[in-house]
């Protein structure tokens, strides 16, 4: 399968470099509007916990009025973890809550969704705290069709308001 990330690109020894890297940033724990913007195919080789399996390797790009923020997904075709796939196809539009649903992966790249975002600290190999963004939750569609999220830039770019913005969930807590 071929990758369209154009910066994927195989480099000679002999290639002169200049790119430093966007830097990178990680957004505060909240909903955000997302766009599936690259989507491949892939093995989980099995742990454990999970025995071996088909996954979707999701590039998400999270929606911020400050800047876009890239994430990857990993999404297992396990019936342990059905649920989320349940999840994703019912926040992109595919699927309602509860329906039964043979997924189209063709259709997945440049869906659009809400998802609810954390921070995940981890120690590095050098020793020092890191974080960055995770997925914890598709959301589903807000069920209104004053503002759709498939197919509608201007809604999607657009930042939750206070008054749209859901309340920002805290592990433990209602």
């Amino acid at each position: 399968m071929a990758n369209n990330n154009v910066n994927d690109v195989a480099m000679t020894w002999d290639d002169e470099i200049q790119n430093d890297g966007e830097g990178f940033r990680v957004l505060p724990e909240g909903e955000y509007y997302f766009t599936v913007t690259d989507f491949a195919r892939g093995r989980f080789e099995g742990s454990a916990k999970m025995s071996a399996c088909p996954k979707a390797e999701l590039t998400i790009t999270l929606h911020d009025p400050d800047g876009d923020v890239t994430v990857t997904e990993n999404l297992f075709l396990n019936r342990k973890a059905e649920w989320k796939l349940c999840q994703f196809f019912t926040a992109i539009g595919h699927r309602k809550h509860g329906e039964t649903l043979r997924m189209n992966w063709n259709a997945v790249k440049g869906a659009k969704g809400r998802c609810k975002v954390g921070i995940r600290k981890w120690t590095g190999n050098d020793g020092k705290e890191h974080e960055n963004n995770e997925i914890i939750a598709f959301l589903e569609p807000p069920e209104t069709t004053a503002a759709p999220l498939q197919g509608d830039a201007a809604y999607t770019q657009e930042p939750l308001t206070s008054a749209t913005q859901p309340r920002k969930w805290t592990g433990g807590q209602f």
